[in-house]
């Protein structure tokens, strides 16, 4: 079984976590450009794309597409990145800007293009040997970017079972969505290079989609996930049948130190652990809020994905 727990763990009472609403988010920026100003000699700028989708599954959907500043015919992996339930509270427009507006995903694709990291990249919120393992990890194979694709989140997943709920958001981002992306970006096209992350809610919805599909991922991960321990031995079951379909596939689980979800998601890693299912549990430092999403949560959900979508180890 693939582990690393860095940070400091503490001990919860194993048992059902109750879902709880992201903090207050802080006031709406608006949207950066659409291509950026400049770019290195010889290289395409980076864009931001908006598509709005009047009609779909789950009803009127919003999509930010990120494409990094690139070679001409140079093509990346692809990164679902899903936002958190106090998005979802904005409405499609607003909160399917969450990771580009709210989180600073532009700033930690920045830095990680351009290491070391520093404390003050994590919001403060790193320890010493994580800061000294991403450090060394971005030295030994650099960050190369991603396609991030930042759909809204609607509220469809409210209920004591989430995979009951899935299967619509399922068939929008992964027989809709994806090919949209495949077609009309510098992607790579492949489900091994196509992840899905999120943060609370959205890792939630990570999780219950990437396990729902399995074939159409090659990473399926997220960060302090709003789950339920009630639900162990269901996601163990089908964690175990998405692997029996995409044996390559990555599941990861990352919590931290104040995550609300810290108990519940140990729980689920130690009956993953029981039945021998492989996956990578990481245990950070930082509160569960926006300052965790603007560092540690971005700076890890980037730097994984970058990696073990073009085949590398994680960190």
């Amino acid at each position: 079984m693939r582990r690393s727990v860095v940070g400091l763990v503490l001990v919860f009472a194993a048992g059902a976590c109750t879902r709880r609403e992201d903090p207050s988010p802080p006031p709406f920026q608006p949207p950066a450009p659409r291509v950026s100003a400049s770019a290195a000699p010889g290289r395409l700028p980076a864009e931001e794309r908006t598509w709005s989708f009047p009609q779909t599954s789950v009803g009127r959907m919003s999509v930010v597409v990120v494409v990094p500043e690139r070679t001409e015919g140079e093509r990346f992996p692809v990164l679902i990145a899903l936002h958190g339930r106090g998005e979802t509270m904005k409405g499609p427009e607003r909160g399917a800007r969450g990771w580009v507006s709210d989180y600073a995903l532009g700033r930690a694709a920045e830095r990680l293009a351009h290491p070391p990291l520093a404390v003050a990249d994590f919001e403060g919120f790193v320890e010493a040997p994580r800061l000294a393992l991403l450090n060394s990890a971005l030295a030994a194979v650099p960050y190369r970017g991603l396609i991030v694709v930042c759909p809204y989140l609607p509220d469809v997943l409210s209920s004591d079972d989430p995979f009951a709920q899935a299967p619509p958001l399922a068939h929008f981002l992964v027989d809709e969505l994806i090919p949209k992306v495949n077609a009309e970006t510098p992607a790579l096209g492949t489900p091994a290079a196509t992840g899905i992350d999120g943060v609370s809610l959205g890792g939630r919805a990570a999780i219950t989609v990437g396990l729902l599909r399995p074939e159409a991922f090659g990473a399926v991960a997220s960060l302090q996930a709003a789950l339920d321990a009630r639900n162990a031995s269901d996601i163990v079951g089908r964690a175990e049948r998405a692997l029996a379909k995409n044996p390559k596939l990555r599941l990861r689980l990352l919590t931290s130190s104040g995550d609300y979800y810290l108990g519940t998601l140990t729980t689920i890693h130690r009956a993953l652990g029981a039945a021998n299912v492989p996956h990578d549990f990481v245990v950070v430092t930082g509160p569960h809020d926006y300052a965790f999403n603007r560092g540690p949560g971005a700076l890890e959900m980037l730097t994984y994905h970058d990696r073990v979508l073009r085949g590398a180890p994680p960190p």
